[in-house]
């Protein structure tokens, strides 16, 4: 419509400072930035505009779970990202992180698995296998 702007998805509506520590769980939408220390599980509502970003001096200790991560800071925990993540430089994830999209900086480091949303899904289907009669089978080695 003219005249009306555009809502920035990635706003940052709430924010975790430096010198601030939070001991317990985050459930959030829209934008959410930590530059502090969180221990506990950090949740972005799947609404897939929910973005957490988190500064070099930002550490969480606990799983992650939100549709867009940038990550420049430390994760100690699973990391699961619906839809992009984007490792920067001073990224660790100490845990494994499973994607959609993923990119890495020269720097970033993983010290576990990487795991693609798509390549799991494969990994976990069970192959088309015909069914065999084990009796009639038997019974007609036999025969």
């Amino acid at each position: 419509m003219l005249g009306k702007k555009k809502r920035n998805r990635s706003a940052i509506r709430s924010f975790i400072g430096a010198e601030t520590r939070i001991d317990g769980n985050i459930k959030f939408t829209g934008g959410f930035h930590i530059d502090g220390y969180v221990k506990g599980d950090v949740n972005g509502i799947k609404d897939n505009e929910a973005v957490l970003s988190i500064s070099e001096r930002g550490y969480v200790e606990g799983s992650v779970v939100v549709p867009h991560l940038l990550l420049n800071g430390v994760v100690r925990g699973d990391v699961r990202v619906t839809e992009y993540v984007k490792l920067g430089p001073a990224a660790r994830v100490i845990g494994n992180v499973q994607y959609k999209l993923i990119e890495m900086s020269i720097g970033a480091e993983v010290s576990g698995t990487l795991i693609q949303e798509n390549e799991r899904q494969f990994a976990t289907a069970q192959p088309n296998r015909p069914e065999v009669d084990t009796v009639a089978a038997v019974k007609a080695a036999g025969d």
